[in-house]
């Protein structure tokens, strides 16, 4: 009824190690929420690249870009030393917030007005990172949801490998590092949280 990646995805992140698992079926829906969020961001990333072109213009990062960026780092180290550590649940529960909460609630909406102009160097940029950044987190979810992952990533332009199996594991120790920027991108995030707080209120 759910399909193998939102079980298994369930199955990661719905318990701690040494425990037994209670199955509940509401787990199993939340799991499949995220996969068919993660179906609507990356539809709008491909949609919007029909005229992409890599190496086509100049790249210009833009704080939010700069932000992301670092964010994705930061998400593939920590990911990685989870892994590592056999913590599979955090690992994915890492690779769930950054995806949910800062991929597709923050930066996709950041990205929009970029994007629907027409052409130049900002159009570019924002296709770039979100292509970029898709990519890898394609490639550090591929492990806990492997069906899902290699769907999209042969959507998307990437280098010659046939499969996303093939492909480097994201390094975040060689990656460009912005934290100062990804603090002040956080500052303004606060601030824009405050202002939609005060009005609800």
């Amino acid at each position: 009824r759910y399909g193998a990646d939102t079980l298994r995805f369930m199955l990661i992140t719905g318990n701690t190690p040494g425990n037994d698992l209670r199955f509940q079926e509401e787990r199993l829906e939340a799991a499949r929420n995220f996969a068919n969020k993660i179906w609507n961001a990356s539809r709008f990333v491909l949609i919007n690249l029909v005229d992409y072109q890599q190496g086509g213009a100049e790249i210009r990062l833009t704080l939010a870009d700069k932000w992301i960026l670092e964010r994705y780092r930061s998400t593939a180290l920590d990911v990685t030393r989870f892994l590592e550590k056999y913590e599979l649940g955090e690992a994915a529960r890492t690779l769930y917030d950054f995806i949910w909460n800062e991929f597709c609630d923050w930066y996709i909406e950041l990205a929009k007005l970029r994007l629907y102009k027409e052409g130049g160097a900002e159009k570019h940029t924002a296709q770039y990172v979100l292509t970029h950044v898709l990519g890898g987190i394609m490639e550090l979810l591929h492990p806990f949801m492997p069906f899902i992952t290699e769907e999209i990533w042969q959507h998307l332009p990437h280098r010659n490998a046939l499969t996303v199996m093939r492909t480097p594991w994201p390094d975040g120790e060689k990656m460009d590092s912005f934290p100062e920027e990804a603090e002040e991108m956080s500052l303004l995030m606060e601030v824009i949280r405050s202002v939609r707080n005060i009005r609800a209120e």
